[in-house]
């Protein structure tokens, strides 16, 4: 399987809290954080992750 290619988000600051993300061959999308982006990778259906950014743009920046 080729390796992923990773886009880091947009909102990112220095340093390791940065979220990545990845379009797998499958259809899926992988997730992962910057400090540690070839281990712990969590997978999404596009439906369930199109769900998960509607809500995080729902929650105020300080919770």
């Amino acid at each position: 399987m080729p390796e992923p290619t990773w886009q880091k988000s947009s909102f990112c600051a220095q340093g390791n809290s940065c979220v990545h993300i990845a379009a797998s061959p499958t259809g899926a999308v992988r997730l992962t954080e910057s400090g540690d982006p070839a281990h712990s990778v969590l997978g999404a259906s596009p439906r369930a992750f199109a769900a998960l950014v509607r809500v995080l743009k729902e929650k105020p920046a300080h919770v």
